[in-house]
């Protein structure tokens, strides 16, 4: 019995001696978790794309300031206002659900968009500035994609 009390008391002596010692450690901070990044960036990136395929619907209906109506504007006009109208809205569904269909047609209308900007700068509204924010965020969504595939592989 006398033995069974002196090994309960040691792991006592060894809390006592532990809380006297200084800590010298410091506290680990979890590491960033990327795949909610990630659902948050691509939402956000959703709810963009979807004011920019009611802004081209805007156009097709004729609730934009644009000038022309769209009946009378030329056939490669039409069917570009036609074409981000479906693709932004049908990406931006696909962004949302966080599913990966998504961020391949949210890449696919946001390449079209820059290469008709550059080629065609009379149909697409370009600039430098919408040029470089197109890019900005295909890096960063590049990235964060990246990163989160690194943390589901470990």
């Amino acid at each position: 019995m006398l033995a069974r009390l002196r090994t309960l008391r040691r792991p006592l002596d060894l809390l006592r001696d532990r809380a006297q010692e200084p800590i010298t450690e410091r506290p680990v901070r979890p590491p960033v978790r990327w795949n909610p990044i990630l659902v948050w960036f691509m939402r956000l990136v959703a709810l963009l794309w979807i004011a920019k395929g009611l802004l081209s619907w805007a156009v097709i209906v004729g609730l934009s300031q644009a000038g022309m109506p769209f009946e009378v504007r030329s056939t490669g006009f039409q069917a570009t206002i036609i074409w981000f109208a479906v693709i932004d809205l049908v990406a931006a569904v696909g962004l949302w659900l966080n599913s990966s269909w998504g961020g391949v047609l949210w890449l696919l209308a946001v390449m079209s968009h820059l290469i008709l900007a550059v080629f065609f700068p009379r149909i697409v509204a370009g600039g430098p500035v919408l040029v470089a924010l197109s890019v900005a965020l295909i890096g960063v969504y590049l990235a964060v994609s990246w990163l989160a595939a690194g943390e589901e592989r470990t």
